[in-house]
């Protein structure tokens, strides 16, 4: 494909560096929580480029390529810069159309500067493998679905033209690409089907598919991704389903991310390789060959998104071999108006979706410091619903305080449970949408939009709305802000239960500004582990253990990445059981295993909380509005209207401390979490 890299260069060397950085910082308004820049994206705090020197200068002091490469759970450049994707998804070529949807109405190039001058650095774009297949046999669509009137340079185009000519425009504007094998065949609804393979497509197709798109494109350092597989998923109820573990065989969605991945590396070993989630993940007492639930133990299988479990890193993580610095980990995140999770059901919030759902299905691999995250689809319908915009507000806040990488879903105003960035009429944007959710988590640099290309400017040459790499880091060396915040305070414990403390500390001081404070825990002298991250100096630690030690340390991070000493220790021991309802002795956990229209299955845990053994116990709760318990396993169940009581069996009343039994049922109506769950031992 010919590229237009050189003669952008050419354009750049010729401007100088005052002009272009006179355009980059004027006329930007901040937005209202620009500074809450991502703790672990350079966003804050550097030394500014010199008006005085040419811009060809600080192209020299920068890569000539703008490949990507990981360093720990960061995203680096190849000066080691750290860099922040932030960016949003054009869905069409996955479809039965095979090109992007919207040039029916929308000029492509508008579109594209529409994306550039508005701060979106990464597109991800996802096609299907049929697609590539059909490429690589030479038989592109002659014939796509675009408005010639609307779009007269695409006139005579088939739909490789069209992406090749689109790969241009990104060029200009100073856009990175990531590719995404949606499905398998082209199809508008062909994500709903669980594999990589399908029909006539079989796996080595897939792979096929992705080394040819990779040689082709293996010198455009445009494309800078490749996300193997969209959200693999199935239960063991399905016929076919993604599963994550160590072995070989054809459903180990693992051995299939890790095997495109190698053979992908080894024709251009600079691109990054985006490895998804699943849907289910094996409890401790359960394996892959557990049927999807039990009536003997608890429910077998971990349950998220699809694409969004990623609990088998933990156990299996990916190897990319010599390679293994170019692996990002990308889960997919939603909220309740797309599905009503077990979680969504009562009160929720940032934190406790960040301790249920996020960091036990992924976060932990950030924190952990394994390799970064990209959270390839996050977005929604916005001002529609209080529980959804409390849930985009929760993740966007997340995704800042950690400085995780994501591509927002989606740019198309047609994804039917989303909605789009883009308007009914593909021109207009949501400017709502825009600014109350996605703006605050882009890449921001005193006010200016920051690209992944270092010698275009986010929104092309003379943007006045964003700035290169180059311009960024115009040193060629990182950040100047390399003083570590103090150590904060040490924490002191109030409100202290059986289950929960609240700690505050005195406050850090740095520099330039702390953006966060890392919240860690050990108990009985083992390892302190990372439990939270916050932006203020107070947190409330939950789920804690009875008459059990804590300690817990804090440490601050700064906009430039530095991390604070730890603070002094502070031991903590929970209260014993006060006795009182619901907690005399014992827990009853209650999770929702699987839900249909009109009806759900669901289970609850009851563990002994207590010191001795109990013989006996007792569960009670009430049934949310609009739901009833239709039969139940494991328990004597007795109503009395709406009002619900389950009392062991013989076999399964006894238990030790901290041994558990469950019992489970079905029930029709609203899957709603009950919101008054008490458990009673004798």
């Amino acid at each position: 494909m010919p590229s237009i890299r050189t003669s952008i260069r050419t354009r750049w060397a010729a401007t100088t560096a005052a002009a272009l950085l006179l355009g980059a910082v004027a006329a930007v308004p901040t937005t209202a929580t620009a500074a809450a820049a991502p703790p672990a994206a350079p966003t804050t705090a550097t030394a500014e480029a010199t008006a005085e020197a040419p811009a060809e200068a600080v192209a020299e002091a920068v890569p000539e390529n703008d490949w990507l490469h990981t360093d720990g759970n960061t995203i680096v450049d190849e000066a080691g810069n750290q860099v922040w994707l932030t960016g949003a998804n054009w869905f069409g070529y996955n479809a039965t159309e095979r090109v992007f949807h919207g040039l029916w109405s929308a000029n492509i190039e508008a579109v594209t500067r529409a994306m550039s001058q508005r701060g979106i650095n990464i597109v991800r774009v996802p096609i299907s493998t049929q697609l590539l297949l059909e490429w690589k046999a030479g038989q592109p669509l002659a014939r796509p679905n675009i408005n010639a009137y609307v779009n007269p340079e695409l006139d005579g185009l088939n739909n490789l033209q069209i992406f090749d000519y689109w790969l241009e425009l990104c060029e200009k504007y100073g856009l990175k690409v990531m590719l995404d094998v949606h499905s398998a065949e082209a199809d508008n609804s062909g994500h709903l089907y669980p594999v990589w393979w399908k029909g006539s497509i079989t796996v080595e197709d897939f792979y096929q598919g992705w080394e040819w798109v990779t040689t082709r494109y293996r010198d455009n350092d445009t494309i800078v991704a490749m996300d193997i597989k969209n959200e693999p998923h199935g239960t063991p109820n399905d016929p076919q389903r993604a599963k994550w573990d160590s072995s070989t065989d054809q459903d180990n969605f693992k051995h299939a991310c890790e095997t495109a991945g190698r053979r992908i590396l080894a024709i251009n070993p600079n691109l990054l390789i985006l490895c998804e989630g699943i849907e289910v993940y094996p409890r401790a007492h359960a394996d892959w060959d557990s049927p999807n639930t039990n009536p003997d133990l608890s429910p077998n299988y971990f349950y998220n998104w699809w694409g969004g479990n990623l609990r088998g890193v933990a156990e299996h993580p990916i190897d990319l071999g010599a390679n293994q610095d170019q692996l990002v980990y990308s889960p997919h995140d939603y909220g309740p108006l797309v599905y009503e999770q077990p979680w969504f059901q009562g009160e929720f919030d940032k934190a406790s979706l960040t301790e249920d759902v996020w960091r036990p299905n992924w976060l932990y691999i950030h924190e952990d410091d394994t390799a970064p995250l990209l959270i390839g689809e996050w977005g929604g319908r916005y001002g529609q619903d209080a529980r959804q915009d409390k849930w985009l507000h929760a993740l966007r806040d997340l995704m800042i305080d950690y400085g995780i990488h994501h591509t927002f879903w989606s740019l198309n105003p047609n994804s039917g449970d989303t909605g789009g960035l883009l308007l009914d009429d593909w021109t207009s944007w949501d400017e709502v949408k825009y600014n109350e959710v996605l703006k605050p988590a882009l890449w921001q640099h005193d006010g200016t939009f920051v690209g992944l290309d270092h010698q275009v400017p986010l929104g092309g040459v003379g943007s006045t709305t964003g700035i290169s790499l180059g311009q960024r880091y115009s040193d060629g060396g990182g950040d100047d802000d390399v003083t570590v915040p103090t150590a904060p305070g040490q924490p002191a414990a109030s409100d202290v239960t059986a289950d929960s403390v609240t700690l505050t500390w005195t406050a850090s001081t740095d520099n330039v500004g702390v953006t966060s404070y890392q919240v860690l825990r050990s108990t009985a002298g083992g390892p302190a582990t990372p439990v939270a991250t916050v932006s203020g100096t107070t947190y409330t630690a939950s789920g804690l253990t009875p008459e059990t030690s804590y300690t817990f340390t804090v440490r601050a991070r700064d906009a430039a990445g530095n991390v604070s000493p730890s603070s002094p220790a502070r031991t903590v021991t929970t209260a014993a059981n006060d006795g009182g309802p619901g907690d005399d002795g014992c827990t009853a956990t209650y999770t929702v295993t699987s839900s249909w229209q009109g009806g759900f299955q669901g289970g609850v845990e009851v563990r002994n909380t207590g010191t001795s053994a109990i013989s006996g116990w007792t569960v009670t709760w009430t049934n949310p509005s609009g739901t009833s318990i239709a039969s139940l396993w494991n328990g004597r169940l007795t109503t009395s209207g709406a009002a619900v009581t389950v009392r062991n069996e013989a076999y399964n009343g006894a238990l030790a401390p901290t041994a558990a039994t469950s019992f489970g049922f079905l029930g029709s109506g609203s899957s709603a979490t009950p919101a008054d769950l008490t458990c009673t031992a004798s």
